[in-house]
């Protein structure tokens, strides 16, 4: 008579259910184990700072002062809702950049990951690393390279400009790309486009995934061009498009780096470039006003909790997922 092992067990039987049960729990006491590192760094670096950034919010905390720390409670709320007109303006900026770089961004991308997709291009390998590779370059290098490059006096884009096609560009009555309220915004987008490889790789992605069977339906049926655009590509990359629309709003409302390398966050020219985040950085980390600071934080992060519902809101009506009915 063989022996009865716990491999022989059968699993419908009560002790097979129990062996299933300890197997279990160890697998959930290992994967545990194997993702604490993972949930402490949240807890330390992520859940504790969000807490307590609401508590900065509700006391008057300078740091140049703190012995005068005194609790406000929503005073500092009341302050930024409705007696800092500065609140609202660079809020109105932050949008109005948005609605300029993020569509210029995605159209961008599209329109690369299209070429970079498409069967008559050759060395598409080499051209999609090229693309990609400046999203390896840090952001204040970038920044300081364009600095340059766009130097109303010293930029060889200006001069580029005024020696070959006879524009002037360089000298007081120039193209100042940095220095003119009419072209900043256009100008920080264009420096954004420089780091459009990771948006266009995504969109890349998507592309590919798109059964060639529909498109050979399509030309039997006799689509052109634009007609397979929109009938079938933009559709079956709603997902894509949508996800890379959400990262880039989000993003948005926390563009900082790129006009605070440029001109150190002063709001020039004419405050066009005081975004909520360099108002953010300028009242916590320049005024030493914590907790003041740590209240137009709070307001950016439910901004961009109410602009991601609203989007998630509107994808039923254009995004299309394979799996729903």
């Amino acid at each position: 008579m063989a022996a009865i092992t716990p491999d022989t067990i059968p699993e419908g039987t009560q002790a097979g259910k129990q062996k299933r049960g300890r197997i279990e729990q160890e697998q959930i006491k290992w994967g545990l184990i194997f993702l604490s590192p993972w949930l402490i760094g949240i807890v330390i670096f992520y859940l504790i700072p969000f807490l307590a950034s609401f508590g900065f919010s509700l006391v008057e905390f300078n740091l140049a002062v703190p012995e005068e720390t005194s609790f406000v409670g929503f005073a500092n709320w009341r302050r930024a809702l409705f007696d800092d007109p500065n609140v609202y303006e660079s809020f109105g900026v932050t949008f109005l950049f948005a609605a300029i770089s993020l569509p210029i961004g995605m159209i961008f991308a599209l329109l690369l990951a299209l070429l970079m997709n498409s069967n008559s291009v050759r060395g598409k390998a080499f051209f999609r690393t090229m693309f990609f590779m400046p999203t390896m370059v840090p952001l204040v290098a970038t920044v300081l390279i364009w600095g340059g490059v766009l130097n109303e006096q010293t930029g060889w884009y200006n001069i580029l400009l005024q020696n070959v096609f006879g524009i002037e560009a360089v000298g007081v009555s120039g193209l100042r790309w940095l220095a003119d309220p009419r072209l900043i915004y256009f100008t920080l987008t264009f420096i954004g486009l420089w780091a459009v490889g990771n948006t266009m790789m995504i969109t890349l992605a998507g592309l590919q995934g798109v059964p060639t069977e529909m498109y050979e339906a399509a030309d039997i049926d006799g689509a052109g061009y634009w007609r397979k655009m929109l009938s079938i590509t933009v559709p079956m990359i709603s997902p894509v498009l949508f996800y890379n629309l959400v990262l880039g709003a989000i993003g948005l409302m926390q563009y900082f780096l790129v006009p605070f390398v440029l001109n150190g966050g002063n709001g020039f020219p004419d405050g066009t470039t005081n975004y909520v985040g360099i108002y953010f950085y300028n009242q916590a980390f320049k005024f030493f006003n914590m907790g003041y600071g740590a209240t137009i934080a709070w307001l950016i992060f439910l901004v961009s909790l109410v602009l991601t519902v609203v989007l998630f809101g509107s994808a039923r009506y254009w995004v299309y997922y394979a799996g729903e009915e």
